[in-house]
């Protein structure tokens, strides 16, 4: 796996470039062409939080872990351990996929601790009432919710509206 390691307003020493390369490197097992794949890992700080964020483009999928701790390491530790839950967690819906070559990347005989398919238990209908992205946040917040869907009364188009974790917002335009 190639790497991309940089800090957002902080050095990344070599130790460090290292532990990442290290940890996000025992990843490679589960795909199939590892030196084609590019992993890039941010580095930020919080508050007092060390914040790592590890993106990983494979053919068609986009593996992404985020995690804070106030040791890098440990959030280093955790942003690996999480990805590789997706990818274990994932693995039965990966082979049912009917476009094998849209999983070419990945390995998928490795051994399955547990099995657990999820599945869809709830199925909610929406009112589609056209509104802006101020009302959406409105709605979304009077809610409760993490993300709201909504139709944008500008663009006429469906949009999604969520929180991100930095408190900010937002929005995925469908087209």
């Amino acid at each position: 796996m190639k790497f991309n390691i940089h800090g957002k307003k902080l050095e990344v020493t070599e130790s460090i470039k290292k532990y990442i390369e290290e940890k996000i490197g025992r990843l490679d097992k589960y795909f199939e062409n590892p030196d084609e794949i590019t992993a890039t890992a941010l580095i930020k700080l919080r508050g007092n939080e060390q914040v790592v964020e590890v993106t990983i483009n494979a053919n068609k999928f986009i593996l992404r872990g985020e995690e804070s701790n106030k040791d890098l390491y440990a959030s280093i530790d955790k942003v690996s351990d999480k990805i590789e839950r997706q990818i274990r967690k994932n693995k039965t819906r990966m082979k049912r996929q009917v476009n094998k070559d849209l999983i070419r990347d990945f390995v998928l005989d490795f051994e399955e601790k547990e099995e657990n398919d999820n599945v869809i238990v709830k199925r909610k209908v929406i009112e589609n009432k056209p509104m802006n992205e101020e009302e959406a946040i409105l709605q979304m917040e009077l809610l409760g919710h993490e993300f709201f869907a909504f139709r944008n009364v500008d663009t006429k188009e469906v949009e999604v509206l969520y929180k991100r974790k930095d408190g900010d917002y937002g929005i995925l335009e469908i087209k």
